[in-house]
């Protein structure tokens, strides 16, 4: 079996049912594991500068859009040598990875009629477990994907049995953007719940949305999480002026109380794989220390101050 994967946590799901070493090409995205992804051919690449500030990345964004065309490029001479049978990919998030639409035109150019395309759409954590099982079975391995589903929800499902009766729980807001503000949704809120937090302006179900900056200054969190789709913690670092230039931002509680924590985005929270345990065990550690601190996976979050 020879597997694309164009999505990052595709690629995490895809190793995490032992098949690592089957993958024949990845996203420009996937680095983990590094032993499945090192080597691979890399079939996708981004058409704006990841690396510029979070306004200009959003305004690069929406002028492709507008235009109706795709955030991502895909190299179909690249795909055309990995020659896989299967390809992951997503339709939930536009900006996210590739397209449904452009893999189906890739696939038509340069890979044969039998090419199977599986894609994945998480909008909840009910979803990415439905994806993880989606995977298993294109795949051939539907009891390890159940199986795999059953551990991690073993361990989320501890998690929130130790903070469901816990008192004075903490009013959280995990931005998914800091410019323009982007409030988490999808799957966070709920993640927030079971890590003992009661999440603020989005709720379960909702989509990540656009707020202004004096409905997240009314809200007033004890705690406020940065976590930008697509940015490690020293991209984070860089436009924390977004934030520290907003009239009044000093004077929030999280950050009078140093309660202003950035997690690596790219990694954790945003990437709808296996690693969602991680991602709750980072929210609980932020909660509740003293219960948590110890799960919190290292060099995966930093404070803000």
């Amino acid at each position: 079996m020879r597997i694309a994967s164009l999505i990052a946590s595709a690629t995490e799901i895809v190793a995490a049912l032992g098949l690592g070493d089957q993958l024949v090409g990845v996203s420009h995205e996937c680095d983990w594991p590094p032993e499945a992804v090192r080597g691979r051919a890399i079939l996708t690449s981004p058409k704006m500068d990841v690396t510029r500030r979070s306004l200009d990345i959003h305004k690069d964004v929406q002028e492709i859009v507008a235009q109706g065309l795709s955030v991502y490029n895909i190299d179909v001479e690249k795909l055309k040598q990995a020659k896989p049978d299967i390809l992951i990919t997503q339709d939930q998030c536009e900006v996210c990875a590739v397209t449904y639409d452009d893999v189906v035109k890739a696939t038509q150019t340069c890979l044969a009629s039998d090419a199977k395309i599986v894609t994945l759409h998480p909008d909840s954590l009910d979803d990415i477990f439905k994806d993880i099982l989606k995977v298993g079975k294109a795949l051939g391995v539907a009891s390890k994907a159940e199986k795999l589903v059953q551990k991690i929800r073993t361990k989320m499902d501890a998690v929130a049995q130790k903070t469901e009766k816990l008192k004075n729980k903490p009013r959280v807001v995990c931005l998914e953007w800091l410019n323009p503000l982007m409030v988490a949704g999808n799957w966070i809120p709920e993640m927030v719940a079971m890590a003992g937090g009661v999440n603020g302006i989005t709720k379960e179900g909702d989509h990540t949305k656009v707020v202004e900056w004096a409905e997240l200054k009314n809200y007033d969190p004890d705690i406020l999480i940065l976590m930008p789709c697509g940015f490690k913690i020293a991209q984070t670092l860089e436009n924390r002026s977004d934030l520290e230039n907003l009239p009044g931002f000093q004077n929030l509680k999280a950050v009078q109380n140093k309660k202003v924590f950035i997690v690596d985005g790219n990694t954790y929270m945003n990437r709808p794989g296996p690693r969602i345990l991680e991602s709750l065990h980072i929210l609980a550690g932020f909660f509740y220390p003293e219960l948590f601190a110890s799960k919190i996976p290292t060099n995966s979050m930093a404070s803000f101050q």
